[in-house]
């Protein structure tokens, strides 16, 4: 059977997300919510698709941002998502067709984050490999696994702790955006204590206002100990941001937290629970406590950027350098 390529404009959010999230361990990156949230942050978002014989093959969600001298790059954050269940997809296809587009908004290069390798020798753009903006290392929880399944493959002291957790009473709850400024409050105390890099505050309110972004609490006595941020977007659910008080940390609020947010993305026909990120020697403690609960370690490829102008990229590649080294 003969293959047709075509390159198509999603304007269509259900056409979008239909495809994106019917894929194994689905990404919300992107996803049309995640896209619309983008273009409050950054500005000019576009979101293209390839039909293979008439039916999507792959789809990108593809990020505008500025760099200098009115040139601009675009991102594509988690992306491209490709079905390779039935198409023999031609990654060249797609970026010649990106690259005419690139050419009219003055776009010198697309950073990609394949989720799975892929072959670059044969391409014809050159690539390169360049600092990871999303997580490159996470930890996922297979949830068609039964929740005793899911405790055995747990560390005895994580299994411990959860038990420890539901014994002195610890409550987990969903809280609402009205309810904004107490997370703020706990995740600026968490920043103090442990020296995360935070975003602006609009940041994440812009993100708990989405439809499938939850924000659930841990509570000790009438108080907040922990609190995080969760996406729920097709087959996946995942943990985005993770807060916690310096009050009452023997009761172990955390642990149940994570486990009442495996059990809910269980019940709510998710098959995997994401950790979104894991590194040994940025966040030794997080990494430490996301591997107590079990799951398989994955390595993503890499951040990558396709370079359609030579010139003006070894510019900026330069300029990056002095500006890091200053």
């Amino acid at each position: 059977m003969s293959t047709e390529f075509k390159l198509i404009e999603i304007k269509d959010k259900k056409q979008l997300d239909d495809f994106v999230g019917a894929q194994t361990h689905a990404e919300f990156l992107q996803s049309w919510e995640w896209g619309e949230f983008l273009a409050k942050a950054d500005g000019k978002v576009m979101r293209f698709g390839v039909e293979d014989n008439g039916e999507l093959a792959a789809v990108i969600t593809l990020v505008k941002r500025p760099l200098f001298l009115g040139m601009n790059y675009f991102y594509a954050p988690r992306g491209p998502v490709i079905n390779f269940q039935f198409s023999i997809f031609n990654f060249q296809f797609f970026i010649d067709e990106i690259k005419k587009i690139a050419q009219k908004e003055k776009v010198i290069f697309l950073r990609i984050e394949p989720r799975t390798n892929f072959q670059i020798s044969n391409f014809k753009f050159p690539i390169s490999k360049t600092i990871d903006i999303q997580v490159s290392k996470t930890i996922i929880l297979d949830l068609t696994k039964s929740e005793e399944e899911l405790l055995a493959a747990m560390h005895q002291k994580t299994r411990y702790n959860i038990r420890l957790a539901e014994k002195k009473g610890v409550k987990i709850r969903e809280a609402g955006i009205e309810e904004f400024d107490k997370f703020w409050d706990l995740m600026s105390a968490t920043v103090n204590r442990d020296g995360f890099r935070l975003h602006e505050k609009e940041y994440y309110k812009k993100m708990l206002a989405m439809e499938n972004i939850k924000l659930f609490f841990g509570e000790f006595e009438n108080k907040i100990l922990c609190a995080g941020i969760f996406s729920f977007f097709g087959d996946t659910a995942v943990y985005l941001h993770g807060a916690s008080s310096n009050e009452s940390r023997e009761v172990m609020a955390p642990y149940l937290l994570q486990w009442e947010l495996i059990k809910k993305a269980k019940a709510a026909g998710c098959k995997y629970y994401d950790f979104f990120g894991i590194d040994e020697k940025k966040w030794p403690g997080v990494t430490r406590f996301k591997r107590g609960f079990g799951g398989q370690e994955i390595n993503y490829p890499g951040t990558f950027d396709v370079i359609f102008d030579k010139k003006r990229y070894l510019l900026y590649s330069l300029l990056r350098k002095i500006r890091r080294f200053f």
